[in-house]
């Protein structure tokens, strides 16, 4: 398992890097030690969602559907199920 650090110093690191001062993430990962990979990690998050915080709602895995109801999912499966066998028995 990696290496955790604070928002905190993932902040500092950032703020260095969009100062560029410091030559980007190659130069930030030799002055703190840290890979520049994970570096780029944090770049990429930071462009995508505008912050580096490590909220209650970061987690792994599939992104939950939160908009569409699986009850619902199951009623539009089972009517296009019967579509279907309607469809059939036509022929």
């Amino acid at each position: 398992m990696g290496k955790h650090y604070s928002d905190e110093f993932k902040n500092k690191i950032m703020n260095e890097y969009l100062s560029g001062e410091n030559g980007g993430s190659i130069n930030l990962s030799k002055k703190y030690n840290i890979s520049f990979h994970t570096i780029d990690t944090w770049i990429y998050k930071y462009k995508k969602q505008g912050n580096l915080d490590n909220d209650i709602h970061h987690t792994r895995g599939r992104k939950k559907e939160l908009d569409i109801d699986y009850k619902e999912k199951y009623e539009i499966l089972k009517k296009y199920q019967a579509f279907i066998k309607a469809q059939r028995e036509k022929k």
